[in-house]
């Protein structure tokens, strides 16, 4: 399936079966949209994107291109192609539901942030993994796409959400690596003020929601982006690459 396109809500959720060496384009339909994602590997969904693993080893404290998103294994499940920003939010992790309007986010270290937010992204990522015959326990840090947070300089480390960081148009493009499992909730982000009449919310006062866009894609050659990276990004692809020879 290429050439296809699907518009997803704001505060809603979706998943799909993204073959190898096809893209999947995230793009924005409003200002302060975000998008929680997980990844599964298709065959054996007990290999998923391993977050903190994918930040250490390419040094970063985001997700930007042309950075590979590793699996627990070690093996490049998609590549960031390119990006109209700099910035996806990797720490934080998505919000949990049913906590009156409290944002808390369960990051890629495992702890929890707080903040004023009221996104919810948990319960829409459990009834979508459920679908697939995973539950609570297949669930692992995920990448906010759209979002950035930032320290606030003090002895606590505190983050806090930047607004206005993503607008209308913006957009992040995924090439699979191998076949996945895509997962993705467009729940407001944890620290995120709450949804209405805030800058997380569009005109009208709701949650901005996303286009999703898939096409194929060549396979990364030698001067590929993500395989000049870093030496463990070209590894992963490596890793990934060897699985399907």
């Amino acid at each position: 399936m290429t050439g296809y396109t699907i518009e997803v809500p704001g505060d809603a959720a979706d998943s799909l079966r993204l073959r190898r060496h096809r893209t999947l384009t995230l793009r924005c339909l409003g200002p302060g949209a975000n998008v929680s994602m997980l990844l599964y590997a298709l065959e054996d969904r007990t290999e998923r994107l391993n977050v903190p693993d994918t930040l250490k080893a390419q040094m970063s404290a985001r997700v930007a291109a042309p950075m590979a998103l590793m699996s627990d294994m070690g093996r490049a499940l998609a590549s960031v192609t390119g990006s109209s920003l700099d910035w996806h939010d990797a720490i934080t992790g998505h919000g949990l539901s049913g906590l009156g309007g409290g944002g808390v986010g369960v990051g890629a270290g495992g702890g929890v942030a707080v903040g004023a937010g009221g996104g919810g992204a948990r319960r829409g990522l459990l009834d979508e993994l459920a679908k697939h015959g995973l539950d609570r326990r297949d669930l692992h840090a995920t990448v906010n796409f759209f979002s950035k947070v930032a320290p606030v300089g003090d002895a606590r480390g505190t983050l806090v959400y930047e607004p206005g960081h993503a607008d209308e148009g913006d957009w992040v493009t995924l090439r699979a690596e191998i076949d996945l499992l895509v997962v993705l909730s467009t729940a407001p982000h944890p620290l995120a003020p709450a949804a209405s009449g805030s800058a997380s919310a569009g005109a009208s006062g709701s949650v901005p929601g996303v286009r999703l866009e898939i096409d194929e894609s060549p396979a990364p050659g030698a001067e590929d982006a993500t395989r000049r990276f870093r030496a463990e990004s070209a590894r992963a692809l490596e890793l990934a690459e060897r699985s399907h020879a």
